[in-house]
């Protein structure tokens, strides 16, 4: 059985429920972060499921430099800010340089390292200073056995509030597949391992100058990995994705996410 990792009020791992990290990829606007965040938080409360808000402030490793960011930092961790004071839920979003770190850890409850960024060993360890709970993408250039070099890093830091997510491995170009004996393997490090289940359907860069992606599978791959012991599930959700800024083809329809969050609980109940 994994560490139980306290994040606010929500435990992850350690035998507790599931926990469902979710929200749109990128922050469009303010008045679009607090629908989605209200709806998810009602739609999680509803059911009983630990609920973190998750959104970008800064995206920064998009596909093609004219594509769409964020905010910002300082205009992002604002309505994140809000958005935790406003709704009561626990907010989670990532960063990519040291320098965000100071002002990210004032509001976040939960810094993410992108998988891109997951060998960059001094942003991991700076990350690890803050004594904020650190959720590290593995690399889709990642075996899950080479994941204890990250969680050496953090540790060396003294912080063992450490999150471990799955997003799928590198399968040829542009395509991405999930092995979910990387589940498992990673869990065998002590530490809560959550399933990205929208970014192990993406094709990176698959139409150009963007990324395309296949939502229609997040569902089953959601479901294939609570039963392979995965402590949460992380899903990018957006109300009209055909319409998002960011990661549309592979972020699922807000309108879909009850029905899939049903599903798990049954799941959930039969293997646990």
């Amino acid at each position: 059985m994994t560490k139980e990792i306290a994040a606010g009020k929500i435990k992850i791992g350690g035998g507790n429920p599931f926990v469902f990290i979710a929200g749109p990829c990128v922050i469009e606007s303010e008045k679009s972060a607090f629908k989605h965040a209200k709806a998810l938080k009602d739609i999680t409360s509803g059911l009983g499921i630990p609920f973190i808000y998750k959104s970008s402030f800064d995206k920064a490793n998009r596909t093609s430099i004219n594509s769409y960011r964020g905010p910002g930092l300082k205009k992002g961790l604002k309505i994140l800010r809000r958005i935790k004071d406003d709704l009561g839920v626990l907010v989670l979003s990532d960063i990519h340089c040291r320098s965000e770190l100071k002002e990210a850890a004032k509001v976040l409850d939960v810094i993410q390292i992108p998988a891109f960024l997951s060998r960059q060993t001094d942003l991991i360890v700076e990350a690890a200073r803050t004594g904020k709970v650190v959720n590290v993408k593995k690399g889709q250039f990642f075996a899950p056995w080479d994941i204890k070099h990250v969680i050496r890093k953090i540790e060396s830091a003294g912080n063992k509030k450490i999150i471990l997510t799955e997003r799928g491995t590198s399968f040829g170009y542009n395509n991405l597949v999930s092995d979910f004996r990387s589940i498992m393997i990673m869990k065998d490090f002590g530490y809560p391992v959550i399933y990205d289940a929208t970014h192990s359907v993406q094709t990176p860069a698959g139409k150009g100058d963007v990324s395309g992606g296949e939502r229609r599978f997040i569902p089953f791959l959601s479901m294939a990995a609570l039963t392979c012991g995965a402590d949460g599930i992380f899903v990018e959700v957006h109300e009209s994705p055909d319409k998002a800024l960011s990661d549309g083809p592979n972020m699922m329809k807000l309108g879909d996410v009850a029905a899939m969050l049903l599903k798990l609980k049954k799941i959930e109940k039969a293997v646990r």
